[in-house]
């Protein structure tokens, strides 16, 4: 599994966006859009955006997998919000500013509780200690198979092989399911390693051969892209930036078969008759015709 980056923090866009004060097609009740314009950002361009490795961008929960207390957790991202007080403020000022640079957050102050065990993402930058806010054991794994790129595969991973790495969750309860994966008396969740799923044919870095290469490509069938930059920093193009709908139906991952290989047999594990793996152990070594097609209530 090759390690590209990880994402920490909020992607900036490969192009220059605008608002347009129409309604959102991403978010409910939203009275605007924020679409690309045909300019490539500075943020693009100073990390070397041509040479950068284009992956699918895959819909679904950011995890990080780290130690705590000595042992390898996966971790779910938390968005710590400002309470009532502190975001009317923030939002007094963008409106007086007509953006936001120059607010003073009072990180102490400012913001909602957290878990006692919350942990900042390692590349926010911090202020006395606090993060300060942006501009903005196993687990089953979904990769490509190693020997067949044509082919998916949902494998059982140690945590402590997957330390340091973010991961997308994705699956019935998560985002809408927009893979159609499970089903309420049966879920299904899966992680996916961030760049795993890499982009061979993307055409020229132009807003007009996206959009034609999103609208009209079978691999294009899917939420947005991600280049992984040499520098570590991650750009992207969602499809709403183009002003696209998701979800969609018959995604792109849905098009592919996929293979079950658990390979539990040397851990001493006894699972639990609700839990995921033994649901797998049933159909080990199964062959999909694509991942919505997998069934646990056998």
């Amino acid at each position: 599994m090759r390690r590209v980056g990880s994402v920490q923090r909020k992607m900036p866009c490969v192009f220059v966006t605008e608002v347009k004060q129409e309604p959102s097609t991403k978010r409910e009740h939203q009275p605007y859009k924020v679409l690309a314009t045909e300019t490539i950002s500075h943020k693009a361009l100073d990390a070397d955006i041509y040479s950068a490795i284009p992956t699918e961008k895959v819909d679904g929960t950011c995890c990080y997998v780290t130690t705590y207390k000595g042992q390898p957790y996966l971790w779910a991202r938390l968005d710590r919000k400002p309470n009532k007080l502190a975001e009317k403020r923030f939002k007094n000022f963008q409106h007086s500013q007509q953006n936001s640079k120059g607010f003073f957050w009072n990180v102490e102050e400012d913001f909602k509780p957290v878990p006692e065990c919350w942990i900042p993402a390692k590349e926010i930058e911090q202020l006395n200690g606090n993060p300060v806010p942006d501009e903005n054991g196993h687990i089953p794994v979904l990769m490509h198979h190693a020997d067949d790129p044509g082919l998916l595969e949902i494998s059982a991973v140690p945590l402590a092989d997957l330390l340091e790495q973010t991961l997308e969750l994705i699956g019935t309860n998560i985002n809408g399911n927009p893979y159609g994966l499970g089903s309420k008396k049966y879920p299904l969740h899966l992680l996916i390693p961030h760049g795993a799923f890499q982009i061979r044919n993307l055409p020229t870095l132009k807003h007009s051969d996206l959009l034609s290469w999103f609208e009209g490509c079978r691999e294009g069938r899917i939420e947005g892209i991600v280049w992984h930059c040499n520098d570590g920093c991650l750009i992207k193009v969602h499809r709403h930036h183009l002003g696209l709908c998701w979800p969609i139906l018959d995604t792109y991952m849905n098009s592919k078969p996929v293979i079950i290989n658990m390979n539990l047999n040397k851990y001493d594990y006894a699972f639990d008759t609700k839990c995921l793996f033994n649901h797998f152990l049933k159909i080990d070594h199964q062959k999909f015709g694509r991942l919505k097609d997998i069934t646990l209530d056998v």
